[in-house]
């Protein structure tokens, strides 16, 4: 009490300073624990740091509002700031699809991609002769599926002999890659709610003629459009849409010959992540996948009028395109299914064997023939690579022996190939060497994120996810990077074509023709 009887006030406490402290530093500690678990694949280290984040974030704001002792009008300032900014971000902001390492990519809003509606451009241009040459390119990975080119050489010395960028413009969303013979290349793309197959003119871009079908396949995370390249042969286009449009149209006009909705017509359903396999033609038939929960896992139609043939295996399929490959004496197709591999006879479908993979997360790595009776499957998200043995036993069936597993090779759905005794690709979005004989690393450098690349002679070319074109010269020592070129300022996921010496790139924005210059 003073003199004048008033009770003096308490002296005022100050801030509380030190549980924050204490919440950041826990924090700081557990990220970088989190960021320095070198073994977890990239994609769960972004995921854990989020959570990190995300828990550090509440307890401060705990903090803050309950037992900082800052005054009260400061409390709500903060808590008032911290709820307008979270506000703001998805009225401002949208989420265009994620990284390969699952980080989200923001725009605007108000930004626009779409191209004119299908609708607005069925006119057809002046066709090129249709002239098939030993240089085309027509299929997914090129003309043996597997992503190898070995008729090339590559001008090393892009400072001199840089690529000749002839044309780059918008395109329509997809994953899709280019399919090219003689002048014509072909790939699929979503232009609002039809999903299409465009040719181009090969050293121009000029639209030749456009397919549309009304149906879209769309999600935030997966993104627009269609996932699977085109197959050309004989003049004919055959296209395998996200939702399950299995195509076949005429190659010089665009027109359709048949079409068949596969997956309606098994009554499955659209993946995940879309239908992405690739149709693979064997002999006088193209392959494409079932859909999910269709009780078929492959489909072979009749080239010529799209009659069913046969359809075999009840696993859904997952993500990579189906191979054909002779593997101890037996011709089969290869399937990289949902939790199995498996090899099934051309002629009938049947299986020749199966094997077990994985733990659910998609599988989308083309396979890997290595030598006359093994092969090689790879997958992202820390699962890993398998090498298998197969034997035949009796007429129909083949006896599979598991050579080693190793996490030291995680391809996405990146291209991977073999080359002396040693595999190379993308590990986890760097690039890396595996020693066959066991599965063990030889060195992994570079961090190009999940691009896509081609073996040209004895060099890589790879399209990196952030839009560069990267030359290297992979050995069992390094892999000796030898010049860059920007190519496009965007994620870059699809399949690159090279038909002599001109490369098609695109990703789901922009397209690219660029002229490489060849080495005597």
């Amino acid at each position: 009490m003073t003199e004048t009887g008033i009770k003096p006030a308490a002296p005022k406490r100050p801030i509380r300073w030190w549980p924050g402290v204490a919440i950041f530093l826990l924090a700081a500690a557990a990220w970088t624990w989190v960021r320095l678990q070198s073994e977890w694949p990239f994609q769960k280290r972004n995921l854990e740091t989020a959570k990190v984040v995300l828990i550090a974030l509440l307890a401060l704001l705990l903090w803050w509002a309950l037992f900082s002792r800052a005054r009260w009008k400061a409390r709500l300032a903060v808590l008032a700031g911290f709820f307008l900014l979270v506000g703001s971000v998805p009225a401002l902001f949208r989420i265009r699809g994620v990284s390969g390492d699952l980080i989200p990519i923001l725009e605007f809003r108000w930004a626009k991609h779409d191209l004119v509606s299908a609708s607005a451009t069925h006119s057809r241009a002046a066709i090129p002769p249709v002239v098939e040459t030993g240089k085309s390119f027509p299929q997914f990975y090129g003309p043996n599926r597997d992503g190898v080119l070995p008729g090339l050489k590559l001008e090393t010395n892009w400072t001199t002999h840089p690529p000749q960028l002839l044309w780059k413009q918008k395109i329509g969303g997809a994953w899709s890659g280019f399919a090219i013979v003689g002048e014509i290349a072909v790939t699929q793309e979503q232009r609002g709610e039809d999903e299409c197959v465009v040719a181009y003119e090969l050293k121009t871009g000029r639209q030749l003629w456009l397919h549309a079908d009304r149906t879209r396949y769309h999600t935030v995370i997966a993104g627009d459009g269609p996932r699977a390249t085109p197959t050309i042969r004989s003049h004919r286009v055959f296209t395998a849409g996200a939702t399950g449009r299995l195509n076949c149209l005429d190659l010089a006009s665009g027109q359709v010959i048949w079409t068949r909705d596969v997956v309606v017509e098994n009554k499955g359903k659209v993946p995940g992540w879309g239908c992405a396999g690739s149709p693979l033609i064997v002999d006088e038939m193209v392959l494409v996948h079932g859909g999910e929960d269709s009780g078929h896992t492959l489909l072979a139609f009749q080239l010529a009028d799209g009659k069913p043939v046969w359809s075999t295996g009840t696993a859904n399929p997952s993500y990579a395109s189906p191979i054909l490959a002779t593997l101890g004496g037996v011709r089969q197709v290869i399937g990289f299914n949902s939790h199995q591999h498996a090899g099934y006879d051309t002629a009938t479908g049947a299986m020749l064997w199966e094997s077990p993979w994985g733990i659910g997360y998609p599988g989308c790595s083309t396979p890997v023939v290595i030598g006359p009776n093994r092969i090689l499957f790879s997958a992202g998200y820390g699962v890993g690579a398998e090498l298998l043995e197969l034997t035949p036993v009796g007429a129909d069936k083949m006896a599979v022996k598991q050579i080693w597993k190793s996490t030291r090779m995680k391809a996405k759905f990146a291209h991977i190939y073999a080359r002396d005794d040693f595999l190379y690709g993308l590990d986890d979005g760097m690039f890396a060497c595996v020693d066959l004989k066991d599965g063990s690393l030889k060195w992994k450098e570079g961090r190009y994120g999940h691009g896509q690349g081609l073996l040209v002679g004895e060099h890589y070319l790879l399209m990196a996810e952030a839009g560069e074109l990267v030359l290297l010269r992979p050995t069992p020592d390094a892999p000796n990077e030898l010049a860059r070129f920007r190519v496009f300022n965007a994620k870059t996921w699809n399949p690159p074509a090279l038909a002599g010496e001109y490369l098609l790139v695109r990703n789901d924005l922009e397209a690219a023709c660029l002229r490489l210059k060849l080495a005597p």
